[in-house]
């Protein structure tokens, strides 16, 4: 795997990166080129800094450019890691072939609980979604509207972006760029996401799995937060939430995020009115994309037949 050198920092600022935005929204007046998912693209791969979180931590991102015409559509990838590790290499398979497909896809580091707890990686998404609306024509990329692929706690942040977009503790980074510039999203594709924190927790302690508990009372601090921040109880509630196209993608053999867990959610999500498309996959456990085969490339293949019916809006 070639991670290569970080590139130089290159953020675009003020007047530039408003001027990004017009870029990408005359592409996309003048036509995005269709995406074809079954399309093949040599990638242009690079690193840029993105900014410094509270731990002082300098926060990267990860960029997958296909080599083309473009302008492509462009995908925010949040990486897992049980809110506690991982970064943005988590999923370079996925990402890589998501990419080579005709999508910019950028994968960024997001805050873990060690260096501050719930909403920090929450708050760090949403900036990243209005920095890449603001720049993502920089590398070719369609800025007009994202769409965001989330793996397991990854799922979860990218679930409480999609439902709470103006949260304001979620928008409370400021973003210089593009002031203008909000955090929704146009849909969202996950692999084994935490769609019920709580009941994830509870499977924790049933099975005894002393790494999952510390790393839940690491991030929900305070203890209560489990359940202000659970996406489940969030729409029991009957909050006031936004509802793009959700694709979950879930092993049947997972014993992280139980499988009737994210039917519940899917059934929940589609009765609040959204629409959310539930894939099981037989003999996967919880991270199975990491490894090479054909419940891998069946994933691959879902996750971009998805964002096609997406993309054809």
């Amino acid at each position: 795997m070639d991670k290569g050198p970080p590139a130089r920092r290159d953020i675009l600022k003020g007047t530039a990166a408003a001027g990004a935005v017009g870029l990408a929204a005359t592409a996309h007046a003048a036509g995005t080129p269709a995406y074809d998912p079954n399309a093949r693209f040599d990638l242009a791969v690079s690193e840029v800094e993105l900014r410094k979180n509270s731990a002082g931590r300098m926060l990267m991102a990860r960029i997958y450019q296909p080599k083309g015409p473009g302008p492509f559509p462009t995908v925010l990838d949040l990486h897992g890691g049980a809110w506690n590790r991982k970064d943005r290499f988590a999923e370079e398979p996925m990402d890589r072939a998501l990419a080579a497909s005709g999508l910019l896809v950028v994968a960024v580091d997001l805050t873990v609980s060690p260096e501050a707890p719930y909403p920090a990686c929450v708050a760090d998404a949403n900036w990243s979604v209005r920095w890449l609306k603001a720049n993502a024509a920089k590398w070719n990329g369609d800025g007009t509207k994202i769409g965001v692929y989330g793996s397991s706690s990854g799922g979860h942040v990218a679930e409480l972006l999609a439902l709470r977009p103006h949260d304001p503790r979620y928008g409370a980074i400021p973003f210089d760029g593009a002031p203008g510039v909000d955090a929704s999203v146009a849909w969202v594709a996950m692999r084994s996401p935490v769609s019920n924190t709580a009941a994830r927790y509870a499977n924790a302690e049933r099975r005894k799995n002393e790494g999952m508990i510390k790393n839940n009372k690491m991030f929900f601090m305070p203890w209560e937060t489990i359940h202000e921040s659970n996406p489940q109880e969030i729409l029991e509630r009957k909050e006031k939430v936004s509802l793009p196209p959700l694709l979950i993608m879930q092993g049947a053999l997972d014993d992280n995020v139980l499988p009737e867990m994210q039917q519940k959610f899917a059934e929940t999500y589609r009765a609040a009115g959204g629409v959310c498309e539930y894939r099981l996959f037989e003999n996967s456990v919880h991270e199975w994309v990491a490894e090479p085969g054909p419940q891998t490339d069946k994933a691959r293949e879902v996750a971009k037949e998805f964002l096609a019916r997406q993309l054809k809006g």
